[in-house]
């Protein structure tokens, strides 16, 4: 039989020349095209798997880049690559482009903010496994209950009293604070100008609860958007929403699933205002903070906390093992806040009123596909 092994000095000479020619283009070369030439030239000379090694060492605009990271995002400017599977890359590629609406928002508000004067500095912070006091794997709690030890694993392992139809409403969005809106450009900073309220559906938190629809519908789940406007007086709020909500459950009594969307706020004594931030391919993406409660102390009649905390704790699973970063710690409170009407009732704070418009929507079509990949678990067939 034939040997196909080469000599020693064959084999160095085949892998080592190559490299050689390389790194002299690199360093050498005076534009990038030169440079793709010996990188194509090394691969045809270098024995097969060799330019795995190398190929990271650039990109097309000659940065580096890092292509298949599987860690969690450790700062606001990490890039993350969560999927090395083709349909699913292209997939959260689509999700990653701006919708012509929000896009049109952007040009229009730039054009007109040209003479805004800064009153005051946006800082990114990304909150991750420090910002917890409890964590299994990639799932992080905050928990600030009094009497509630929590273990992760352990409400994971637990069923979930889930079944959905998709042929009738199983989910229901609204808005508690339906006027929460967001800043349209990504200055680092804010303007004296900037008012972070805004009665319009394409600036506020019912633009981002429609990607979130849109995500659902688009997995064939039958979902309910409620935009009523419960806020036009901050007292009293939670009240009008939770009638908002009593009457779709009345009607649709095959709703499970309901969520409110916020936004949060985060402003420090010195007037800086910081926007929870991660990168999920390559796009600044607004942290989600999912909010859920607990029946002690002054809480009274929430039989089903824990079925929440058990859906919540699912959520957050599924949406970081999708996407890692894209979640805060869940935080888990002494607090209703109208949670007690389903098993499967949660509060969601997208981002804060620093972060973009595009980031805020950007991240509820991340957690629209994590929610219906996790329904998917619970959908008769």
């Amino acid at each position: 039989m034939k040997s196909h092994r080469k000599s020693r000095p064959a084999a160095f000479t085949a892998l080592v020349l190559p490299i050689l020619i390389l790194m002299g283009a690199i360093f050498v070369a005076p534009n990038n095209a030169i440079k793709r030439l010996a990188l194509v030239s090394c691969a045809i000379a270098m024995p097969e798997g060799r330019l795995s090694a190398v190929s990271d060492w650039f990109h097309s605009d000659g940065k580096t880049e890092t292509f298949t990271q599987k860690a969690g995002v450790k700062n606001a400017a990490s890039e993350i690559s969560q999927s090395e599977n083709s349909a699913s890359a292209k997939k959260t590629v689509d999700l990653t482009q701006v919708p012509e609406d929000i896009a049109a928002l952007m040009a229009k508000t730039a054009e007109n903010a040209k003479k805004d004067l800064k009153d005051g500095s946006i800082k990114q912070f990304f909150y991750g496994r420090e910002n917890a006091t409890t964590a299994f794997k990639n799932v992080y709690v905050r928990n600030t209950t009094a009497t509630k030890s929590l273990n992760i694993e352990k409400v994971l392992n637990e069923k979930l009293d889930l079944k959905i139809e998709k042929a009738k409403p199983a989910v229901l969005i609204f808005h508690t604070h339906t006027t929460e809106g967001y800043e349209i450009l990504d200055r680092g900073w804010y303007a004296q100008n900037y008012i972070t309220r805004s009665r319009e559906e394409r600036r506020n938190v019912v633009r981002v609860g429609t990607e979130i629809e849109k995500q659902l519908t688009a997995a064939g789940y039958t979902v309910i958007h409620d935009k009523t406007i419960h806020d036009t007086k901050y007292s009293g709020a939670y009240d009008r929403s939770r009638a908002t909500v009593r009457k779709y459950l009345d009607k649709y009594p095959n709703i499970q699933i309901v969520l409110d969307i916020h936004r949060d706020a985060i402003h420090q004594d010195n007037g800086i205002k910081v926007k929870p931030t991660a990168v999920i391919y390559g796009k600044k993406a607004a942290q989600i903070m999912i909010i859920t409660g607990a029946q002690e102390k002054s809480i009274k009649n929430y039989p089903n906390w824990e079925s929440n905390l058990r859906f919540a704790l699912k959520l957050q699973k599924k949406a970081e093992d999708m996407y890692p970063g894209l979640m805060r710690p869940v935080f888990f409170c002494t607090r209703k806040y109208n949670m007690d009407m389903t098993k499967c009732s949660l509060l969601l704070e997208m981002g804060s009123d620093v972060n973009t418009l595009d980031e805020a929507a950007y991240s509820g079509r991340l957690i629209g596909s994590s929610l219906a990949a996790l329904m998917k678990d619970y959908t008769e067939k």
